[in-house]
């Protein structure tokens, strides 16, 4: 199965603001909504309560630590490895990641690909990817979408796959 990394970044990596994200880029929410359509997604608690809501068409896990945490809609996982599992059970081909900070620290040694949007700006994001080897990773797929009237920045969308040895 693959371990996908799904996330949008600014230039000093910020993928956050106070658990909101710092940009709007419809491009970016419509290549998520097809990415993870019908897939299982992950996400940190966090992450899930800026949500606020389980996202229609997903199966989603919710990493946490808390072991009375429940969310109607929602698997509940209590580490990273046991919401990998859940997917891998399902006999899933892909699970996303997808964020926050806290998860893609721990997730990013397990990853085989990051579906990444570079966002062509410097935010106020106080919440940042974690600092990782770009070059154990090879640009599979690169396609770019304007500045306009619902991207507030342009961005770069990429596919990078890890480069095995």
């Amino acid at each position: 199965m693959i371990v996908s990394l799904i996330v949008a970044m600014d230039k000093n990596q910020g993928i956050g603001k106070d658990n909101s994200i710092p940009w709007h880029l419809s491009s970016d929410l419509q290549r998520f909504k097809k990415l993870t359509m019908g897939r299982y997604l992950i996400v940190g608690r966090k992450t899930f309560e800026s949500i606020g809501k389980p996202l229609t068409g997903r199966k989603m896990v919710v990493v946490t630590r808390n072991p009375n945490y429940q969310v109607s809609g929602c698997l509940v996982a209590h580490s990273l490895q046991e919401a990998i599992e859940i997917a891998r059970s399902s006999g899933e081909d892909e699970v996303f990641i997808g964020g926050g900070a806290e998860l893609f620290s721990e997730a990013i040694k397990y990853a085989d690909r990051i579906y990444l949007t570079e966002v062509h700006a410097i935010t106020d994001a106080n919440i940042f990817f974690p600092i990782y080897d770009s070059q154990g990773w090879e640009i599979t797929n690169s396609s770019h979408a304007s500045q306009g009237e619902k991207n507030q920045y342009p961005s770069t969308f990429k596919i990078l796959d890890r480069i095995r040895v």
